[in-house]
């Protein structure tokens, strides 16, 4: 574990990312998703490290271990630190692995970056191509839903947490598929994050068009969404995703919410590790 230290804006303190660093052999990069922070990952690390792999889970500034400024919560500063890390630790031939959020990371490195250090990259229910609704993206999400999110944030962030939680994880009156504790751990991870970067967060995924973004994704990619995600629906996103990143693989996740980290955890760690041992071009930097 450790922290990288990043320029934040002018005149103003560096900002520490916070990261963990396990196990040996060819890196894999998770990037969590909004709210939480890298300890969503939990039961994806373990399995990873004991296949072969070197894992670093990071936590995005303004939400977990790492430090929580006021401002700076675009997509080019915050795939900006992603670059830092990787280029900290010296990694090569990366996995990149970013789920909901943190997919929009993954494709802006590569439009700003080159894909520098990086030979797969993986999409788990990620907000790419475009969340938004609009007249050249009529399968995005209204408006009046983010409006509402962040109205609800600026009211009660606990009580949308809870809310949000369920939905996050497709519990109703017939499916429960988390404990209880579970789901207040889920609310507890989501409530150490600064309630500015939570909701500058919310803005950053919600009207950010990756979609000039997505054909500079030019290695292997992996795409899993689940087909019940009621957070980021497929349609949206999984769907179009596929059809923008040339010769991706697309699994849908049939009944599948969008935490399907934890609902299909065996599931997914299984395709990951079978992904990521596949042999593909190893570049230097």
């Amino acid at each position: 574990m450790g922290y990288v230290q990043v320029n934040s804006l002018t005149g103003r303190e560096p900002v520490d990312i916070y990261y963990e660093d396990l196990g040996q052999g060819q890196p894999v990069v998770l990037i969590h998703g909004w709210p939480s922070s890298h300890e969503m990952w939990e039961y994806q690390i373990g399995d990873l490290v004991n296949a072969g792999f070197r894992v670093i889970a990071y936590d995005r500034r303004g939400f977990g271990k790492s430090s929580k400024p006021f401002e700076a919560y675009d997509y080019d500063t915050l795939t900006a630190d992603l670059k830092a890390l990787l280029d900290h630790l010296h990694l090569d031939d990366v996995t990149l692995v970013g789920f909901s959020m943190g997919g929009g990371e993954v494709v802006r490195y590569f439009s700003r970056y080159g894909g520098a250090r990086v030979i797969r990259a993986v999409l788990i229910g990620s907000v790419t191509p475009y969340m938004l609704k609009t007249a050249d993206n009529p399968d995005g999400v209204d408006e009046s839903v983010f409006v509402e999110i962040l109205a609800n944030i600026k009211d009660d962030r606990m009580a949308f947490l809870e809310t949000f939680g369920k939905q996050f994880f497709g519990i109703n009156l017939i499916n429960k598929p988390v404990s209880t504790p579970y789901l207040e751990y889920f609310r507890m991870l989501a409530a150490v994050a600064s309630p500015k970067a939570t909701q500058e967060c919310a803005k950053a995924f919600a009207y950010t068009d990756f979609r000039g973004d997505m054909a500079a994704v030019n290695v292997p990619t992996l795409i899993i969404h689940g087909d019940s995600d009621k957070t980021v629906p497929i349609e949206t996103s999984g769907d179009q995703s596929s059809r923008m990143i040339t010769g991706s693989r697309y699994i849908r996740y049939a009944h599948a919410p969008h935490g399907l980290f934890y609902t299909e955890k065996e599931r997914l760690n299984a395709d990951l590790i079978s992904f990521i041992r596949e042999p593909v071009a190893a570049v230097t930097y």
